[in-house]
């Protein structure tokens, strides 16, 4: 089965409209939020929050069912179907997606994209092998990254368990694998509301030639302003500041525009 068809994602920067994506962490069905991926909080129902993001002027969504990869269980087809229904703008799903038949059963469910991080990491030929059978819009890549005695290294499960992939090195592989887009989340930035790690994702933007989704850190709307102006990644996500209404989109992107940042408004 072939994804839906949108508008292709814009391409390393340049002057197409920066896209705000508002991130929906799912666990037993339901939205959470925490801090440096602990202390999680509910945060509302999955379904109701995409509903009110589409009819808000998110660009797009995403789901990240955050557990499914550690307890080794699928993600959510019913409510994939559930969020389908309600929106018209397009969605991605990650979470204990490892191999082509949980992704294929994601977009006969109604996800324009998936999300990968854990297994491509176990799995590097996954991104390959997903990318040949869907296309490389498909395919995002997610990765959590820390910082470890000087380098930005590669966490899984979650952030539970680190690895031995630098973050660059994983990232440049991944494009070459045929990634067609990278969710890049800071765990040193997540939930902190200090702004988003613009050094990072400015070095990685020059790296590659894919989309880059910067992740962790949001906290008002001149964190949104910073990212796009000092990295010039392609998308900003954000899960707390939208969940909680201390941020509205509209006033985002009405912000973003005053700083003559592209939006679709």
């Amino acid at each position: 089965m072939q994804a839906k068809q949108f508008a292709s994602p814009p391409l390393g920067g340049g002057g197409l409209s920066k896209r705000i994506i508002p991130c929906l962490d799912v666990k037993d069905g339901r939205t959470v939020k925490g801090v440096n991926f602990v202390d999680l909080r509910d945060a509302g129902d999955p379904v109701e929050l995409a509903a009110q993001y589409a009819q808000q002027g998110a660009d797009e969504l995403v789901f990240l069912d955050i557990t499914a990869t550690h307890e080794r269980r699928k993600t959510m087809i019913e409510m994939v179907k559930s969020v389908a229904r309600q929106l018209n703008i397009p969605f991605t799903i990650g979470g204990g997606i490892t191999e082509i038949t949980d992704a294929d059963a994601l977009l006969n469910a109604g996800a324009d994209k998936i999300s990968i991080n854990s297994a491509a990491v176990r799995n590097p030929k996954l991104i390959e092998d997903l990318a040949k059978t869907f296309g490389v819009q498909f395919v995002v890549l997610a990765v959590d990254t820390k910082h470890v005695n000087g380098k930005n290294m590669v966490h899984l499960n979650g952030g539970r368990l680190i690895t031995e992939q630098e973050t660059e090195n994983w990232i440049k592989q991944a494009e070459n694998l045929g990634a067609g887009e990278i969710l890049l989340t800071s765990m040193d930035h997540d939930g902190t509301k200090a702004g988003f790690d613009c050094e990072l994702l400015g070095k990685i933007n020059q790296m590659i030639n894919i989309p880059i989704i910067a992740s962790g850190g949001a906290g008002s709307m001149e964190h949104f302003t910073e990212v796009f102006q000092k990295a010039n990644v392609d998308a900003a996500l954000a899960a707390s500041v939208f969940h909680y209404g201390e941020i509205l989109i509209p006033d985002l992107k009405q912000e973003l525009k005053r700083n003559h940042i592209p939006v679709r408004i």
